[in-house]
């Protein structure tokens, strides 16, 4: 049922009772001052006819039976259009309309009461009336409610006849100027409808109507549909992820899982094998297993990098977070010569494992490739504030002592599988880096390393706020499990 219906169907149903409700205060107001005009009229006629009263009893106590009968024809002329009973020592009078003489009447009152007789009701004042020694009596005065009762049943049909004039004039009317006011709502439905993200990529366009209602109906459903974009972009965000993991894990796993397979054969084939090959089999497939273990935990971080929402993002201190780093390299290699240089209070807006994964990826890098020859592996890990184009940062930088990283090889080193022939790594820890620099807006450069000699790579992050959270806008666009041509980022680069 439409609103307009519904709203017409409620007032033609209130409105009528509404009137119904007017009128019987109406008709209680009316009665009301009826009765009291009533009263009035009685009581002012009492003050005429209580003198002719008293005459009359004067006469009936003296025995004048002449002067009796004409004061009997002056209280009735006197009584007009009220009915009049006088109740004496020795006798009663009663003239004009009143209740029968069996019905008992009210003592001496100072107001009008109500007496009922034969299913008729009559208004009664008591008056006291005395007209000498041993002459006294009662004098009561009547007034039908007759015309009373007939004016307000009149006014009780002109009510109910209001009330069903109401009840369908009501109705139109309110159809009528709701349907008037349904106009904005059924437009901004028929927009809403017509939105379809398959054919057209036009968004709610709401004009406001200055009717509260409809215009913050229209908000939410913007609000709501963006926040849908959003989460359709997330989802398929995430679809493309997992298909790049696929495609990546496919291509990237197949030669390591065929020559693991070759070496299974080797070994199910040659069972007298002697022990020097069996060694160097079984090495092989050692080898092979931790570059799939590697490949694989390198693509999962990949992934959740991809797919991070920015409710994950906190305050991190970078000094403790680069101590932790230092700490856990050299208990896995402990012939590394980590040296950290840091100050308390280098505060960042960031993902905290994202964070650690371009700290440890950094100085597992410079550890592994950053090796000079015939010598250890010394690595150093400093981080300090500056600025960078006037705003708060904080630099980090990782640098080694290795042959360094070619001017022509420092942009395609962050690309996904690019890795020396030599390398024991999956390629991928340094795409790690680039992505989790892009995800926190930081600068990413590779520059040579302190007299020339290595590497140095440097990350610039937006220092965070002291006063204030700040919510990170990550990028648009997140796919660093896809190829270069499909990842048009570029953040990794050193801008101008």
């Amino acid at each position: 049922m439409r609103l307009s219906t519904r709203i017409a169907l409620v007032v033609g149903m209130v409105v009528p009772v509404l009137v119904v409700v007017s009128g019987w205060l109406l008709v209680q107001l009316v009665g009301k001052d009826l009765r009291t005009q009533a009263d009035q009229r009685l009581a002012a006629r009492a003050q005429s006819v209580a003198v002719v009263a008293r005459g009359l009893l004067r006469a009936s106590s003296h025995d004048r039976p002449r002067a009796e009968q004409a004061r009997q024809r002056k209280l009735f002329t006197a009584a007009l259009d009220v009915g009049v009973r006088l109740a004496g020592p020795d006798t009663t009078v009663l003239d004009g309309p009143q209740p029968a003489v069996s019905v008992p009447l009210p003592a001496v009152t100072r107001h009008p009461s109500t007496v009922r007789s034969r299913g008729e009701s009559w208004r009664v004042l008591a008056v006291p009336v005395a007209g000498g020694p041993g002459a006294r009596g009662t004098l009561w005065l009547f007034s039908p409610d007759t015309a009373r009762e007939a004016q307000l049943a009149a006014v009780r049909r002109r009510v109910i006849t209001v009330a069903l004039l109401a009840a369908p004039l009501a109705g139109a009317a309110a159809w009528l100027l709701a349907a008037r006011a349904a106009r904005p709502l059924r437009r901004l439905q028929q927009a809403a409808g017509r939105l379809d993200p398959h054919t057209s990529a036009a968004r709610l366009d709401h004009a406001p109507t200055r009717i509260t209602e409809v215009d913050d109906l229209a908000r939410t459903l913007q609000t709501f549909l963006t926040r849908y974009d959003e989460q359709a972009a997330r989802t398929t965000e995430a679809l493309a992820s997992a298909r790049s993991f696929s495609a990546a894990a496919s291509h990237e796993l197949r030669t390591p899982l065929m020559s693991m397979q070759t070496n299974l054969d080797i070994l199910e084939a040659f069972q007298d094998l002697d022990a020097a090959d069996r060694a160097e089999t079984v090495a092989d497939l050692r080898h092979e297993h931790a570059r799939l273990l590697g490949l694989l935990v390198m693509l999962r971080a990949l992934a959740q990098g991809d797919l991070v929402e920015a409710d994950s993002f906190a305050v991190i201190d970078m000094a403790d977070l680069a101590d932790e780093a230092a700490a856990d390299l050299r208990r896995r290699y402990p012939e590394a010569e980590v040296t950290v240089h840091s100050s308390p209070g280098l505060t960042i807006h960031g993902w905290q494992p994202g964070l650690r994964s371009l700290l440890d990826n950094l100085l597992t890098n410079a550890l592994v490739h950053g090796r000079p020859a015939g010598g250890g592996a010394p690595v150093t890990l400093s981080l300090r504030a500056g600025e960078d184009d006037g705003a708060p940062c904080v630099f980090l930088g990782v640098e080694d002592r290795g042959p360094g990283v070619p001017p022509q090889r420092r942009e395609a080193v962050f690309q996904r599988f690019q890795r020396r022939p030599d390398s024991p790594g999956s390629g991928l820890g340094l795409t790690l880096v680039a992505q989790q620099a892009a995800l926190h807006r930081a600068r990413l450069r590779v520059l040579d390393g302190p007299g020339g000699r290595g590497a140095r790579f440097e990350a610039v992050f937006p220092a965070a706020p002291a006063h204030r959270p700040v919510r990170p806008a990550l990028p648009a666009h997140r796919d660093w499990l896809a190829g270069p041509a499909d990842r048009p980022q570029g953040f990794h680069k050193e801008r101008p």
